[in-house]
């Protein structure tokens, strides 16, 4: 793996987005955003990620609908975002091939914390 990580954040709110790129950027990761399911796959065909951070809720559907076809244009890595803190969500994130489920707002230490470690699982 490069020593920087690529990872794609998938959502659809471009104040979050936008957050989530300077926190992981200023944690040494090069990032890629994309705030729907069609801009996710475009961008993980032309550039796949090493993380990609899922929102659940997008304009155009359900956000696990995209492991698959991103895992086979090369992503390795899939952590769910979600307004849900319940068990039945996350059992359905883990189910569809999540490592992991994060419960937005994410504080910015945890999010930096726990991406690094998943760069260097991924």
């Amino acid at each position: 793996m490069p020593d920087q990580a690529h990872i794609l954040v998938v959502e659809d709110s471009d104040i979050v987005a936008s957050a989530m790129r300077v926190l992981v950027e200023s944690a040494g990761h090069r990032v890629t955003t994309a705030a729907s399911i069609a801009d996710a796959l475009g961008a993980a065909r032309s550039d796949p990620a090493d993380v990609v951070l899922l929102d659940l809720t997008l304009p155009d559907g359900d956000g696990l609908v995209l492991i698959e076809p991103l895992r086979a244009a090369g992503c390795r890595m899939f952590i769910a975002l979600t307004g849900h803190d319940d068990q039945a969500t996350r059992d359905r994130c883990l189910a569809a091939g999540c490592a992991d489920v994060l419960v937005k707002p994410v504080p910015a230490r945890e999010l930096i914390a726990r991406v690094a470690g998943w760069a260097e699982m991924s």
